[in-house]
């Protein structure tokens, strides 16, 4: 590296954000294993990647608590297939280890930070409000208004307004349920806590979550607008989403946040798909927002790649001028926007606004 790690925290650091331009590069995830190595031993008690964040209590059962098997906790504990990256099942396995002999308050925790939807899916709310329904151990129909699973997460009820549950007269009684079960799950914390536990308590306000940001996301779902702003609005909300666990999540310890550029940046993320020019407010630009000093951002940069197919960048683009290591953003030499690059690569090269509300770039090149 060319800098340390260490020159761009400061003591209120809470979310330390690392991006990547694209999740197909393995040696990003081979230099976060590296980072989070060096600051888990520096006050850092947790590692959030871009997972679902529900699905994540399994890996995290199986480094704190040892239930479980690593294929097990890598099998069902990511989601977007990102349990089959090598760095992951590395950092897993290192996780466990780490954890061995160590008192529980000391020990490594992992979380997602992501909602259970995929790119042309999300599923149905039920499985999450039945988990809590069953914790309180209270008599509520969920499944009778809910209905098939189907009914949510084909492939129609996001793409499709007319098609999406959303804002049918169930998914507002599903809301109305999901309210009561917040208000009792917080008015009987004490009873709860005392005869299960609070890792038991925190896993249904967890699942609870989940629940709500689904029913949110099927409404927006159900919007009958332009399919740009539409689409927009989605991704607004999914990232919405995903800064209200951050939030959460950094409140028990300061955490490294590991996800893709797009998510963690401080400026608007922009994406051209198909004809639409997309454009929301990411997990990163509303964290930052609320922590201000507490969020730190190093943005993930990327010249040749061999696993992408990706040549060396073009003369003057911001990646050409770089060197491998860590550089202060405002270091870094202006460029242009790099444009050789196909959409299966899910590359997003460096531009201005990214670099500019960067704290560091993190440039890696793997020919």
């Amino acid at each position: 590296m060319t800098r340390s790690i260490d020159e761009f925290r400061n003591s209120a650091t809470r979310v330390f954000g690392v991006g990547e331009p694209t999740h197909q590069e393995p040696e990003f995830g081979a230099v976060r294993n590296k980072l989070f190595g060096e600051l888990a031993g520096d006050g850092f008690g947790s590692i959030t990647l871009e997972t679902d964040r529900v699905r994540a209590m399994a890996v995290d059962d199986y480094v704190r608590y040892g239930v479980g098997t690593l294929d097990t906790a890598l099998s069902t504990g990511f989601s977007h297939g990102l349990g089959e990256l090598e760095p992951n099942r590395q950092l897993v396995a290192w996780m466990h280890d780490h954890n061995q002999d160590r008192p529980e308050d000391a020990r490594l925790a992992f979380h997602g930070f992501d909602t259970p939807t995929e790119m042309m899916s999300a599923p149905s709310p039920l499985a999450y409000l039945e988990h809590v329904r069953d914790y309180l151990g209270v008599e509520l129909d969920l499944a009778s208004a809910a209905g098939a699973d189907d009914r949510w997460s084909r492939t129609e009820a996001i793409l499709d307004p007319a098609a999406s549950p959303g804002m049918t007269a169930d998914a507002q009684v599903l809301r109305a349920y999901a309210d009561d079960l917040h208000v009792q799950l917080l008015a009987r914390a004490p009873e709860l806590v005392a005869v299960t536990s609070r890792t038991a308590w925190t896993r249904a306000r967890t699942n609870l979550t989940a629940a709500v940001g689904l029913l949110r996301y099927h409404r927006q779902s159900a919007e009958q607008l332009d399919q740009a702003t539409r689409t927009s609005r989605m991704l607004g909300v999914r990232d919405a989403l995903m800064a209200e666990n951050l939030l959460d999540i950094s409140t028990a310890a300061p955490t490294l946040l590991f996800a893709h550029n797009r998510h963690l940046q401080r400026n608007p993320s922009t994406w051209r798909l198909a004809e639409m020019e997309l454009s929301w407010s990411c997990a990163g630009s509303i964290v930052s927002a609320l922590l201000g000093p507490g969020y730190t951002f190093i943005a993930g940069s990327l010249g040749a790649s061999g696993a992408l197919g990706l040549a060396e960048p073009p003369a003057g683009t911001y990646e050409s001028m770089l060197r491998p290591g860590l550089v202060r953003a405002d270091e870094v030499t202006a460029g242009t926007t790099r444009t050789d690059l196909t959409p299966e690569q899910g590359y997003f090269p460096l531009d201005q606004a990214t670099v500019a509300g960067a704290d560091a770039v993190l440039h890696l090149s793997t020919p």
